[in-house]
């Protein structure tokens, strides 16, 4: 049995990646320039010499974004028409793709899915409702995918009952209670908790959560009971570890 007296003095919960939108744009203007290169016909020499002629190198990676956009333009001078950015589809909106949405998250922080993402979402839903698109989805059959993320969560200990609830609100504090109190199982089973930690005293020890001091798990917001969950989830999936 592995000592866990207090394996999270310090912890910080797992930073999430950020989007660097400029290297992106780049990455854009290069990819453009290649295809430009393809659609023009232009052989290796004859695309250097132009690169030489317009900026003064020979190499894309050399160039600057200012230059980058005189290349662009040279081309397009040229008659090279980049072809609009396709949007992607928009992310469903109707109440039960938003409800198993939701479900599908949770499942990530409780470590039962390896991939939150939309993308991974859709493929599920697809297999289990034979549908393109989630948002096509007939709603008369949308009640088979929550029930199959419901079996996800049940199989993995996630409690969903909630007989006791007064109204929908109070149903969904309690799920996801119910959530953290499951992915707190998890980390005890994996002796990342102390066994003798409740979900009040793990909030505090593992994100700082102030509210825990002052009242119970019950006293928490939905927002508080979201951060708990995904902070409890980062710890699940790094092993026990902060990656910060």
């Amino acid at each position: 049995m592995k000592t866990a007296s207090n394996p999270f003095k310090g912890y910080k919960p797992v930073p999430r990646a950020q989007f660097d939108a400029a290297s992106q744009h780049r990455r854009s203007m290069i990819a453009k320039i290649k295809i430009a290169v393809k659609e023009l016909g232009l052989c290796d020499d004859d695309y250097r010499a132009i690169l030489l002629r317009v900026t003064g190198k020979t190499s894309c990676t050399q160039l600057s974004d200012d230059q980058l956009v005189k290349v662009l333009d040279e081309f397009k001078a040229k008659g090279f028409q980049p072809q609009p950015r396709k949007a992607p589809p928009k992310a469903a909106n109707h109440p039960a793709a938003m409800k198993a949405r939701a479900l599908w998250i949770s499942l990530y922080h409780l470590n039962a899915i390896s991939n939150p993402s939309e993308k991974a979402l859709e493929a599920f839903a697809k297999r289990q409702l034979k549908c393109e698109r989630l948002q096509w989805a007939d709603q008369g059959q949308m009640y088979k995918l929550v029930e199959a993320l419901k079996a996800i969560g049940t199989r993995s200990g996630w409690n969903q009952s909630t007989t006791n609830a007064t109204d929908g609100s109070h149903a969904l504090k309690i799920l996801k209670m119910q959530l953290c109190e499951a992915i707190l199982m998890k980390l005890k089973a994996n002796d990342y908790a102390p066994q003798s930690w409740n979900l009040a005293g793990a909030a505090v020890q593992i994100c700082g959560l102030a509210v825990a001091r002052k009242s119970g798990p019950m006293g928490w917001g939905l927002g508080d009971l979201d951060v708990v969950a995904r902070s409890f989830g980062d710890l699940l999936r790094t092993g026990g570890r902060s990656e910060a």
